[in-house]
């Protein structure tokens, strides 16, 4: 759906992947255009400069986890587009094109903003360890995912690949994480989670062990207590209700669908104000095309102010339109609060997510810095903040 430009508005890397992956990088091409740049990403020799639409707002301090924070914003359509001097034809791969959290780079691609940059965007939806090996041969360019245990265990193994921008925080009132079957005579304040099976999209060495963790210290079980079943996107809810996984991570708006029933209790969710996924980049935009790189993140922002700036869903048009296009039910999608977009990268959020793929037994090596799983240089450059 066209025209509406004028609007205000998460498994691990099995041996053979990871083995894979050492061997493709092993023979990959060294020479890149931007091999000066190579220690700081968008950042080193390139020129940051004011933009257009994007003043002091458009930047927070990384170090503020207030979970009340205001996340940084320009003005709607800002920043905006430099068109590239020759198209760029790229591909991102997503575990789902179904989930709200999706939805910026639907409509991103739906009302024309990659175009604008001279960027033909191909999404393909693709779990996080079959994305990997792909995206080290530069058969697709950026990843819609997490910082998960795969990218972890991969970065280890050599892999050139950073985290360059967040997605969303969830709002206060959502119950969007981990939801339980109770047991007879369970109560929701105390569930014992040990031996229970636990279903999810991405499987033991998920982001969502983070959150869980935080969760867990309420209730009976740690992360290594858990069976891990990983499923469709389409199949965690219906394996939740019917018996087959006994808790499961379900997403905005899926967790409407068993909220106020009885039988099912929320234990916790994500931590608001801090992203836990958003876009990785491999080497073809880290290094090779920095350009397009920026100008992907270009878009990806313009379109959080213009449409996703704050409370989308109090437009019930656009709601409407996003049902159409995420291909969900409007009621449903309706009875969520609004998702926090938030393009920013908190500091110290992969630290805090290796800690936890740890307590799972999922990692392999000591924790990687920040330095080496995060660059904040690409969105600086498109809002146009100088560190």
């Amino acid at each position: 759906m066209k025209g509406r430009s004028n609007r205000q508005g998460g498994g691990v890397l099995t041996t053979v992947s990871l083995l894979t992956l050492l061997a493709l990088l092993a023979t990959a091409a060294c020479s890149s255009p931007y091999e000066s740049d190579s220690s700081n990403a968008a950042g080193g020799d390139r020129t940051i400069r004011p933009v257009e639409g994007c003043g002091a707002s458009s930047w927070t301090d990384p170090a503020d986890l207030a979970p009340d924070r205001t996340p940084a914003r320009c003005q709607p359509g800002a920043p905006p587009s430099q068109p590239l001097p020759e198209p760029r034809e790229l591909t991102i791969a997503t575990g789902t094109l179904s989930a709200e959290y999706v939805a910026p780079l639907q409509v991103a691609l739906d009302e024309g903003e990659f175009e604008k940059e001279g960027l033909d965007v191909k999404l393909r939806v693709l779990p996080t360890p079959d994305a990997l090996p792909l995206l080290a041969k530069g058969e697709i360019d950026a990843l819609w995912a997490a910082p998960e245990a795969a990218v972890m265990n991969g970065l280890r193994g050599g892999f050139d690949i950073k985290w360059v921008a967040g997605n969303f925080s969830p709002a206060p009132k959502s119950k969007s994480g981990l939801w339980v079957r109770l047991k007879d005579g369970e109560s929701a304040n105390r569930v014992p989670m040990a031996g229970r099976k636990l279903g999810t999209m991405i499987g033991k060495g998920s982001v969502i062990a983070y959150p869980m963790e935080k969760a867990l210290k309420k209730h009976g079980g740690g992360l290594a207590d858990i069976q891990y079943q990983q499923l469709g996107s389409a199949d965690v809810l219906t394996a939740l209700q019917n018996g087959g996984v006994d808790s499961a991570w379900l997403l905005d708006p899926v967790w409407r669908k068993v909220d106020g029933e009885r039988g099912y209790a929320f234990l916790g969710g994500q931590p608001p104000g801090e992203p836990l996924g958003g876009m990785l980049y491999g080497r073809s935009l880290l290094q090779d095309d920095v350009d397009a790189g920026v100008a992907l993140l270009r878009a990806y922002i313009r379109t959080l102010n213009t449409y996703f700036a704050s409370d989308y869903k109090q437009d019930a048009s656009f709601v409407t339109y996003l049902a159409k296009l995420l291909k969900a039910e409007e009621p449903i999608l309706k009875s969520t609060p609004s998702l926090v977009m938030d393009w920013e990268i908190r500091s110290g959020t992969t630290t805090r997510l290796q800690s936890a793929y740890e307590a799972q037994g999922v990692t392999d090596g000591d924790s990687l810095p920040e330095s080496q799983t995060v660059t904040r240089s690409f969105y600086e450059e498109a809002v146009g903040h100088q560190p």
